[in-house]
């Protein structure tokens, strides 16, 4: 079973969504100098720290395109294979929409990365793809899990999964792979699109009772 949060959260995050969109295409000043000081200041902590970036660069990747389609279908194929056929259909509906959007986005939304990053990246940036990606794996495996799990385990998940999140949203700032409102795209973008997708997988029916079939089928109403 697919848990599902409340409908509050997914359209707040699409809400909180539309409205950065907004502001990256107009080019509002004060996100652009947010934007710019806060790459500023990793470029001098990279520029001072070459090994810590080497290692952010594959770190990174984790989240990359292609491991999360390979990893999100296994899970797809896995879960369909065990029976649970809508579970599937989640996790392979997110695993094609999430970079669908944000592969759109990057084609129609003109915002250009930071200049001379540590990783050489030509498209545009708005939302973060590997923060999306990071995102979206996250709410997946915490909705699949919710059911399964006592409370305890359940915060620990969650905080797991929050960790991944934000590590590799951070890892796209600290590259100069994207701004800072880029990586806050890519969570949102996540946040709506994850628990709209659990809502649509389950069942209409599955939260009535099936009605008892009439044991006489012959017999004359009066």
């Amino acid at each position: 079973m697919v848990a599902r949060p409340p409908l509050v959260v997914p359209l707040l995050a699409l809400a909180g969504f539309l409205v950065l969109l907004a502001v990256t295409v107009a080019g509002w000043a004060p996100p652009d100098r947010f934007d710019t000081a806060v790459s500023d200041a990793f470029r001098g902590y990279g520029d001072a720290s070459p090994r810590l970036v080497d290692g952010l660069r594959i770190a990174t990747d984790v989240a990359a395109t292609i491991p999360f389609l390979v990893a999100g279908l296994t899970v797809a194929v896995g879960l369909a294979v065990r029976g649970g056929r809508r579970a599937a259909a989640f996790v392979a509906g997110v695993t094609v929409l999430v970079p669908v959007l944000w592969g759109l986005m990057h084609w129609l939304v003109h915002h250009p990365r930071p200049e001379d990053g540590f990783v050489v990246i030509t498209s545009n940036g708005f939302p973060s793809g590997h923060t999306s990606n990071a995102a979206a794996a996250a709410l997946v495996a915490v909705l699949l899990l919710w059911h399964r799990l006592g409370r305890p385990a359940r915060l620990l998940v969650v905080g797991l999964a929050v960790a991944f999140a934000l590590f590799v949203g951070l890892t796209r700032i600290a590259l100069l792979a994207h701004w800072p409102t880029d990586v806050l795209g890519g969570w949102l973008l996540a946040l709506a699109v994850v628990p709209l997708a659990a809502r649509v997988a389950r069942h209409p029916a599955a939260a009535s009772p099936a009605r008892p079939p009439d044991r006489h089928p012959d017999r004359a109403v009066r």
